[in-house]
């Protein structure tokens, strides 16, 4: 029997080589997604939101019968359903190929991240910096560069080159390679699609479906109510996008270069069910059923199939 005694801090036992932090940062987003909906569910803006509209969520639906509320809380729940989907991804790298020490997985995890925690930096497209989101993401970072850091050291290989190697690679007339090369094409326009969500959110805002849905005429009418509803409104379209291109970008590189095994299935199924559900579910809810507006949601959500 070893008498040697365990002396490592609970830092060092639990950083580990970063996987443990990594999972971390992948919880705290899933936790993040759920209270953002949790939040829409019960009929509220969070505090600071309300503070900044001058209006919580009550006072703002008595304008154009609720529907600027109900259009603000489908971008909510949209982005909730996003990061979910992205924290589910994380966890599922971090314990399968990054703890195999895949290096392409390492670099999935630094350029999503490039982008999902870049994108709240797009504040500077509109002008509302969101103080809740801002201490989030400024308490998480550190943890997910930690874990990104001590994973670095026990790579295979080290080369961002990895990420191009084609795994599984199978005649294109197998299900196996159609079914692949449609998931990639749906994880190519989810990244698509986030970057244009994200720049519309930091320019127009809004596109004529959404105005239509609002019943309002001219974006305009909307400073009317408050001068801060549309900082407001373009912070979460501009976030549900990074969201979007983040999920997009890990899904294109993991479903190209991960083996076919169950927990790949397993995960690729969980997190665009979610996102998917999220995404287009609120709209049958809030009846924003536009067929223009959901048609992408819908092709990608039948490639998916």
């Amino acid at each position: 029997m070893s008498n040697k005694l365990d002396s490592r801090s609970l830092w060092s036992a639990f950083s580990n080589e970063g996987h443990f932090l990594l999972i971390f940062t992948g919880l705290i987003l899933i936790f993040s997604g759920l209270f953002i909906i949790t939040q829409v569910a019960t009929g509220h803006f969070l505090p600071h939101d309300s503070y900044y509209l001058g209006l919580n969520a009550q006072e703002l639906s008595r304008f154009y019968k609720g529907r600027i509320t109900y259009f603000m809380f489908h971008d909510r729940v949209a982005f909730g359903g996003s990061i979910i989907s992205v924290g589910i991804l994380y966890m599922w790298l971090a314990e399968f190929p990054l703890r195999n020490k895949e290096a392409w997985a390492w670099w999935v995890f630094l350029f999503s991240g490039c982008i999902g925690f870049g994108s709240f930096l797009t504040y500077l497209g509109f002008g509302y910096f969101d103080t809740w989101h801002g201490i989030g993401t400024a308490l998480l970072i550190p943890f997910y560069v930690t874990g990104l850091v001590k994973s670095y050291q026990n790579l295979r290989g080290k080369s961002y080159k990895d990420l191009f190697v084609t795994t599984n690679k199978t005649a294109l007339t197998t299900r196996a390679c159609i079914g692949k090369i449609l998931l990639q094409l749906v994880s190519t326009g989810l990244f698509l699609g986030g970057i244009v969500i994200m720049t519309v959110g930091m320019t127009t805002v809004f596109v004529p479906q959404d105005l239509e849905f609002m019943e309002i005429p001219v974006c305009g009418l909307l400073d009317q109510i408050s001068p801060q509803l549309i900082p407001l409104i373009a912070h979460d379209r501009a976030c549900f996008g990074g969201g979007l291109a983040t999920i997009g970008l890990m899904l294109f590189f993991i479903i190209r270069r991960s083996h076919f095994t169950r927990n790949l299935w397993e995960v690729l199924f969980l997190s665009l069910f979610i996102g998917f559900s999220c995404a287009i579910g609120i709209h049958f809810i809030i009846e924003y059923t536009d067929l223009i507006h959901l048609a992408p949601a819908y092709l990608g959500f039948y490639c998916r199939l």
